[in-house]
């Protein structure tokens, strides 16, 4: 008696461990759903709005998803669709015959059964609406702004900078991580303090000393910098640089190789995922980097990276938001492409230079 009755409080226990487990398996599914949904109502929004006709937005009761105003062809002409109501019912007819108080309907599904007469003010009845997406927006968005030379301007630009970023901030991390240099601990707490410095505070001083230079209107001012290294890349590639060991580096120096040879054939190889990770932060900041191409390449259009481009393009089609969204869709193609073929690299650089260090 003593063992079973000691055995159904431990049944219990097993049981009420299982629903807490399904509970908590329950709402965190559940929460993280509701989290996806929320971060994805904008591109749903964005790919929708694309879609849509012109006429959509200004009439009055058309549906959220892309549509048109139905329409039917009856003996060779085409006649509108509109929800009839009879009893408690709706019939979407096509209007034949317009009327002040008895209107004539046909039947899309039935029309061998003739005209319908109907009762009552058609000018009060909805419109029937049918899913026409618009995927000429996207052809159309692409012939009206020069789309091939914007991608090639931001192709350009972010990877020339992306290269530049990643190859000065690893050869700066390596420094850092490596080499016993006097007050290396206040020179690195001096090269992150500037991640904190506002980029307002140096616009003005920037662009003074570029202007002198006579490079505003270039991309110069725009590449430069990238290769003088940046406080993020430096931190993050430094951390891991310390993960690996050092004993490889003494292997190497055994065998003769120098500081630059230990640097290219043992840090970087064992750093790809952090490198990866580093190399796609900038590069989708440069992708959608607006002020600096804004302020030096003013007055030279040919230049214009996309994001300034799309700016352009807002301005001069403010009233075709279809068109807008379809050219920002077309603009976010590459980057999610990017992303998607390096994602398992770049989420292991980020769990690496980020969670464990």
């Amino acid at each position: 008696m003593t063992g079973h009755t000691a055995t159904i409080p431990t049944n219990r226990r097993v049981m009420t461990r299982k629903v807490r487990k399904a509970i908590a398996s329950v709402l965190v599914t559940g929460l993280t759903l509701t989290v996806l949904f929320a971060f994805l109502i904008p591109m749903v929004y964005g790919i929708v709005t694309a879609l849509k006709t012109d006429s959509q937005f200004s009439k009055i009761g058309a549906p959220w998803w892309p549509a048109s105003e139905a329409q039917y062809e009856y003996e060779g002409r085409y006649y509108d669709i509109y929800l009839v109501p009879i009893g408690d019912e709706l019939h979407t007819w096509a209007l034949v015959d317009k009327g002040r108080t008895v209107s004539y309907f046909v039947d899309p599904r039935d029309p061998e059964a003739g005209l319908i007469e109907w009762e009552g003010q058609w000018r009060q009845l909805e419109r029937a609406w049918g899913v026409d997406p618009q995927w000429g927006n996207f052809s159309e968005a692409w012939n009206t702004i020069d789309f091939p030379q914007l991608l090639t301007n931001t192709l350009v630009y972010a990877g020339v900078t992306t290269f530049g970023a990643v190859s000065s901030a690893a050869l700066v991390a390596y420094g850092f991580a490596r080499f016993r240099i006097p007050k290396k601990n206040v020179l690195f707490i001096l090269m992150l303090s500037t991640v904190f410095l506002p980029g307002a505070v140096t616009l003005i001083p920037t662009y003074f000393v570029w202007n002198e230079l006579g490079l505003v209107g270039t991309w110069w001012p725009l590449i430069i910098p990238a290769f003088f290294s940046w406080g993020t890349n430096v931190f993050l590639l430094r951390q891991f640089f310390l993960t690996i060991p050092r004993e490889l580096d003494e292997a190497a120096m055994i065998d003769g190789a120098g500081p630059f040879r230990i640097f290219f054939t043992i840090i970087v190889p064992q750093s790809t995922s952090a490198l990866t990770a580093v190399a796609l932060f900038h590069f989708f900041y440069a992708w959608n980097d607006f002020f600096g191409p804004l302020i030096y390449l003013a007055g030279n259009p040919d230049k214009f990276p996309i994001t300034v481009g799309l700016t352009a393009f807002n301005n001069l089609y403010s009233q075709s938001t279809n068109l807008i969204q379809a050219a920002s869709l077309v603009s976010s193609i590459i980057p999610v492409l990017i992303f998607f073929f390096a994602q398992r690299a770049f989420m292991q650089g980020v769990v690496i230079t980020g969670v464990e260090k």
